[in-house]
């Protein structure tokens, strides 16, 4: 005896749905505007794809990616593309970084869209885990265990071949020594950083997820494990790195990802960012033994729109950085006049974030 077929779905909001057999609405007309929908029903829109991939496979993909905490929305439609070499990932705190990279590494389901790693969601799929290297935030340790036994034991949880001498070489990497027998509980906070970086490499995975990674470690330290993302970068992996300290992330490469109040703020090399902030003008120094007299010939000829004069030079503020570069020079010439410096002022990654984060509040 075969089973009935099940109902049809409820339609929005509950609405009963129509009945079996009933007629079917025809097509509107090639060109007719399309109707609204029902008053309480969603409204999907295409999100536009940040992507920073250049060439070469996506690695990290999110579509429409959403995270809700009750009434609390962590991380709300974000979509990217993401593919080999080093992301950095900033926001401010609270900004819903940590949160990302959960529902990445598949600890967290999202509450509606997607992610994927290497084409597969890792909260489904075991093998795409183990291509997967996480560094968290939380200092979570076993601190009773040896940072050699807590890397080893990472290494058996992922199933790794000879697990005591792929954690060896993951210790090196990050330059603890694999003999010290003190426990990773009486450990620098730089070292126990240290120490999560080596547990997050010790599979070779293709992915790393670094969070907050450089934060304990000295100049040196700090110095080091740079260079070393960047050479694991040029060995083909892909590696996102979060970060609320900018002068880090200008080290660590050009891509970013901004993260701001759950929303992505803005995708892309952070001095393109700062080149496509058509409603806020460049601020320009400008070296010279005369500054009074160049400031006032900027604003007479329109290529300032204000000046700020001191005794060594000038800042200007500029819709266009070139025209006033081609100009300067000419003008010093006309009027007697020594340069000795052209900088931008604001071509940083600290006038972007700042920037970017401002216009989401």
């Amino acid at each position: 005896m075969s089973l009935p077929p099940p109902p049809p779905p409820p339609g929005p909001q509950g609405t009963p749905p129509p009945p079996t057999g009933a007629p079917s609405m025809p097509p509107p007309p090639a060109g007719a505007p399309v109707p609204p929908p029902p008053t309480g029903a969603p409204v999907v829109a295409t999100p536009q794809v940040a992507r920073l991939v250049e060439g070469g496979d996506v690695m990290v993909e999110a579509t429409g990616l959403t995270k809700s905490f009750g009434d609390v929305v962590a991380v709300s439609d974000v979509t990217f593309q993401i593919g080999r070499g080093i992301t950095a990932i900033l926001g401010p705190n609270g900004a819903g970084k940590s949160t990302l990279f959960r529902m990445l590494c598949g600890l967290t389901p999202p509450s509606r869209g997607t992610i994927t790693v290497l084409g597969k969601s890792a909260r489904r799929d075991r093998d795409v885990r183990g291509r997967i290297g996480l560094a968290p935030q939380q200092d979570a340790l076993f601190d009773r265990l040896s940072a050699h036994d807590f890397v080893t034991f990472t290494a058996l949880t992922h199933g790794v071949p000879d697990a005591e001498r792929e954690a060896r070489a993951a210790l090196a990497q990050v330059e603890l020594d694999a003999d010290d027998p003190k426990p990773v509980g009486s450990f620098s906070k730089g070292m126990r950083q240290r120490a999560k970086l080596a547990a997050a490499l010790v599979n070779d995975p293709d992915v790393l997820v670094l969070d907050e990674p450089l934060t304990g470690l000295d100049p040196v330290q700090r110095q080091r494990m740079i260079a070393l993302f960047n050479r694991l970068a040029e060995q083909g992996k892909c590696l996102l790195v979060s970060s609320h300290v900018l002068d880090e992330v200008a080290r660590l490469g050009s891509n970013v990802l901004v993260i701001a109040q759950g929303r992505l703020a803005a995708a892309g090399d952070y001095r393109t960012l700062r080149d496509q902030m058509d409603d806020r003008p460049h601020r320009i120094r400008i070296g010279t033994d005369r500054p009074k007299e160049l400031g006032a010939v900027l604003i007479h000829r329109g290529l300032a729109e204000g000046v700020t004069v001191d005794a060594t030079g000038v800042s200007a503020d500029t819709g266009d950085v070139d025209a006033l570069g081609r100009a300067v020079a000419p003008l010093a010439v006309e009027f007697g006049a020594q340069l000795n410096e052209f900088t931008p002022l604001d071509d940083d990654l600290e006038s972007v974030f700042r920037y970017l984060v401002e216009r989401r509040r």
